[in-house]
């Protein structure tokens, strides 16, 4: 049956090579059941066409009215509010018995309450689970395409294999970002003439606010599309395997596919990456068999499976086996260039693929064995999945029951420097020379007590922030982490919690997930050869969450056991309260985020709100600088008491209004920078204003041109990316560029352009000069010198006359969490603690020039070793240099932040730098 499917495969490809474009992808069925070619305005997959989310969607109701073997489940809304389905594949049969399927993989999955006996009986009943996707990013178009293919032979096709497949495996095909797909396909399909339709001058983000980076929202699901899939991955599902499919493949070959190259994360069960590279090296023989060539692994492309931000990785912390595939391809021809590097065959690419042109539909048949591939293992190793998925866990629970380490390179710089005066005892029949230290050390460095992993981290509720707490927990509860709240007081490691106190222990199966999200990320040292730059890392490469969002919690090294009920759903906010019964007002601390929720509610009521300028109590309450105070009206009240219910913040009644110094906030007019195309970083922040209720209006380079903006704005903010780098300057960035206005509808060529120092810059110093405010983030703070402002680039050198970049063997931290001192008595810093973690990648620090009081420092580094979590080359030329400078220009202010103190909606601390500015700013002035 192989041969005959292998020939029908060579078969169609020959089609394909005689007729690109024009033959059927998917051949008429005797079942009665809609072919792709009948059922879309083009057959998908053929050249110079894509299907849109409708079509796509419409499919899918008539498959699942056509076929017992495909059920379809609404998981939920995406941002703009259309229904993500996932299409569940399997026998009928199966699909009869979903749910109690989907009971045994959930007790496979989480472990307890199992012996290995019990497992093996549930591994052989049960039903291997996999999930393939789709769409992630929108203008990676095979995988939609293909995916609509997939699911048709699917549900037509009556081979052994096929049969095989549905007898032992649930497939969960699923659609992660609708929006996008309808934007792409309709913004490609809108020219008749088909050699004009293009999707690389889409107007705005393929997901309503990130972009790409709804592919680095695992761990944190802020977005609706993330939820929804995590729900169904890690607390509906479980699948054994989940594959993401994205584009493009390397340059002169087709496609990439697993396994990865180094590093892989320390908190990983080995046996996820060893079964991680059997399932890879399937799929890379199912393409040779069927003579497809061109795949490579490993170092053919640079992606890695240290970080856990994106959907195929986050699943190594949840011991799923988590697939990527980028392949080439797209509705329009293309050539596959001729490359000399990879014509020579190795074990990274062992069948290389001469020049020719590509079609879509080619794509589509690579696409379809991958998954025919994925499928097939599956289902000849259900049962050995299953149980090894058990098996992970049953790893995790009793790892965190007793006393367990995770080794990471700084443990092993630390073994041979302890080593170098140690004797060795003699090598006895070796015959590989290597580098060996005392044995003892194993114990005595490696499995240091003081290096042992957490059994139990408990989080209180005296918090700094309780709902950026609450938020924190969610975004476990959200990756299907036990959380537990405690019912009634209890004492762990000498200390005493009280009832309501939060524990999430590390004794349960998502223990990986548990570690990375308390614990700093350990990156190695890699670079390309000893002495050498350093090797880019695919993501960043320090995010501990616990940290960003700036957690109080305990550690705890012995087993607990408290009474305590575990959390099923998501946490509420605690409600807030009212505290005393004076009349005059209410004082409010500046430490919650939530606390501008409620600033920019009263502002917005056209109601009086102010800043306390230094310290001040309330009976036995003290409050830090910047407490919000409330002058006392009904409508003030009617706001306040509703808001510190949903908010989880109190307000504190007084009986007089506080004496010391206040700065009134008055209302504000927020515009955000953004560009054609859009920005994620300005993304993000538009996301983040809406969440906390700043009234703003998007504005683009082109109305910043043209200057009088002092009459639509007090504030401007430019998020990171919004400016475009000098190439070659001390500023990060990809270059930007424009489309021909004539090739992009009318309706959006006003918001063509880029900042510049020629146009922009004076149009702004103009606002500054007026009294108006600007705010510039991550890279964007290259304003500081396009406006002239008294301070420079720190990391950065002079030659021949002009300021250059650092090189990365000189400087790099890509992506990592890294400590900052702080004046919390400045206006900026208000709420802000006197140390925080920053995250910085590849920013800019500065350095004062000149002497006087028109730039003030409220942010710097102050150690030579900064670094919290991640990865630093030469961290100590940060010290002395400044991260967050406030400058006073003319009648205005520009805040200057280096560190991207917004970045992906993360470091929930350091929004106060932004939110504080864009109240601040304004009402300084007066």
């Amino acid at each position: 049956m192989r041969i005959g499917l292998r020939a029908a495969s060579f078969t169609a490809m020959a089609l394909l090579l005689t007729s690109p474009g024009l033959a059927q992808i998917s051949q008429p069925n005797t079942m009665g059941i809609a072919t792709p070619a009948e059922s879309f305005p083009q057959e998908p997959g053929s050249d110079y066409f894509l299907a849109n989310y409708d079509q796509y969607e419409a499919y899918l109701k008539t498959l699942a009215s056509q076929s017992d073997r495909m059920k379809l489940v609404d998981i939920g809304k995406s941002a703009e509010g259309r229904t993500m389905w996932v299409a569940i594949v399997s026998s009928p049969e199966n699909l009869a018995k979903l749910d109690h399927y989907k009971k045994i993989n959930a007790r496979l999955a989480k472990a307890k309450g199992l012996d290995d006996a019990e497992a093996q009986a549930l591994a052989a009943e049960g039903k291997a689970v996999v999930w393939i996707d789709a769409g992630m990013h929108a203008t990676e178009t095979v995988t939609t395409q293909s995916q609509i293919h997939v699911l048709y032979r699917m549900l037509t096709r009556s081979d052994a294999e096929t049969k095989r497949i549905l007898d032992n495996v649930i497939i969960l095909f699923g659609h992660d970002n609708p929006d996008g797909l309808q934007l792409v396909a309709d913004w490609y399909m809108r020219n008749e003439d088909p050699e004009k339709r293009e999707f690389r001058t889409i107007p705005r983000l393929y997901q309503k606010y990130v972009g790409h980076d709804n592919n680095r929202d695992s761990f944190m699901a802020q977005m609706p599309e993330t939820e929804n899939v995590n729900r169904v991955l890690f607390r509906e599902w479980f699948p054994q395997i989940i594959f993401n499919q994205h584009q493009t493949g390397p340059e002169g070959m087709v496609v990439f596919v697993p396994p990865f190259r180094d590093p892989f994360n320390y908190n990983y069960d080995p046996l996820l990456m060893t079964e991680l590279q059997e399932v890879g090296s399937t799929m890379h023989s199912r393409l040779i068999a069927e003579n497809k060539p061109g795949s490579g692994m490993r170092s053919s492309a640079s992606y890695s499976t240290w970080h856990n931000g994106m959907e195929r990785s986050v699943s190594y912390f949840h011991n799923s086996i988590g697939l990527l595939t980028e392949i080439i391809g797209g509705p329009a021809p293309m050539n596959i260039p001729l490359v000399p590097e990879v014509q020579l065959p190795d074990n990274d690419k062992p069948m290389p693929i001469a020049p020719r042109e590509w079609h879509l539909a080619d794509s589509l048949e690579y696409q379809w064995s991958l998954d025919r591939a994925v499928l097939d293992y599956a289902s000849r190793n259900r049962d050995r999945l299953l149980f090894n998925y058990y098996r992970m866990g049953k790893n995790s629970v009793e790892k965190g029951l007793t006393d367990s380490w995770t080794t990471t390179p700084t443990d092993i710089e630390e073994l041979k420097e302890a080593g170098r005066d140690r004797p060795v005892p003699k090598a006895e029949n070796s015959y590989f020379r290597a580098n060996r230290v005392d044995p003892a050390l194993y114990g005595e460095v490696l499995q240091a007590s003081e290096k042992r992993d957490p059994r139990a981290y408990v989080i209180s509720r005296s918090q700094r922030d309780l709902p950026t707490t609450v938020a924190f927990l969610n975004a476990l509860l959200k990756n299907g982490v036990e959380v537990l709240e405690a019912d009634a007081p209890f004492s762990a490691a000498g200390a005493s919690y009280p009832a309501g106190s939060w524990i999430v222990k590390t004794s349960q199966a998502y223990r990986p997930h548990v570690l990375d999200m308390f614990e700093p990320q350990d990156h190695p040292h890699d670079v390309e050869y000893p002495g050498g730059p350093p090797k880019r890392p695919y993501d960043i490469t320090g995010y501990t969450l616990s940290d960003q969002m700036g957690v109080g919690y305990d550690r705890v090294f012995e087993t607990i056991d408290p009474t305590a009920t575990p959390i099923t759903g998501l946490i509420d906010v605690p409600a807030g309260q009212i505290v005393g019964s004076g009349n005059a007002g209410w004082l409010v601390r500046h430490e919650t985020n939530n606390s501008f929720i409620l600033t920019n509610r009263l502002l917005k009521a056209g109601l009086p709100v102010s800043w306390i300028k230094s310290e001040t109590r309330a009976g036995n309450v003290e409050f830090a600088p910047g407490a919000v105070w409330v002058p006392a009206s009904g409508e003030a009240r009617s706001i306040v008491e509703a808001s510190v219910k949903n908010l989880g913040i109190n307000a504190y009644a007084q009986g007089a209004a506080p004496s010391q110094d206040a700065m009134a906030i008055a209302p504000v007019r927020v515009g955000l920078v953004d560009q054609y195309g859009g920005v994620i970083s300005s993304g993000w922040a538009r996301w983040l204003f809406e969440q906390y209720e700043f009234p703003f209006e998007v504005v683009f380079p082109s109305e910043l041109d043209q200057g009088n903006l002092a009459d639509k704005f007090d504030v401007l903010v430019f998020a990171n990316g919004t400016v475009p780098p000098v190439k070659d300057g001390p500023w990060s960035g990809r270059p930007s560029s424009m489309p021909d206005p004539e090739t992009i509808p009318a309706q959006y060529r006003s918001q063509l352009g880029l900042v510049s120092e020629e146009k922009t810059a004076p149009a702004l110093a103009e606002f500054a000069k007026e009294g108006g405010t600007i705010i510039a983030i991550g890279n964007a703070a290259q304003l500081a010198t396009m406006l002239e402002a008294p301070l420079v680039p720190a990391l950065a050198k002079e030659e021949d006359g002009e300021l250059k970049g650092l090189t990365t063997s000189e400087f790099f931290i890509p992506g990592a969490l890294v400590e900052a001192r702080v004046d919390p008595s400045e206006p900026l810093a208000y709420g802000i603690t006197p140390t925080v973690d920053m995250f910085f990648d590849r920013s800019q620090s500065f350095t004062f020039t000149g002497a006087g009081t028109q730039a003030r420092k409220v942010s710097w580094y102050e150690s030579p070793t900064p670094l919290k979590s991640g990865w630093a080359m030469g961290q100590e030329k940060l010290q002395g240099t400044t991260a967050i400078a406030d400058v006073d220009l003319g009648k205005g202010k520009l805040f200057v932040m280096g560190p991207e103190v917004t970045q992906r909606a993360q470091p929930y601390p350091t929004f106060k730098f932004l939110f504080n500015g864009i109240l601040y700013g304004p009402s300084s002035k007066k």
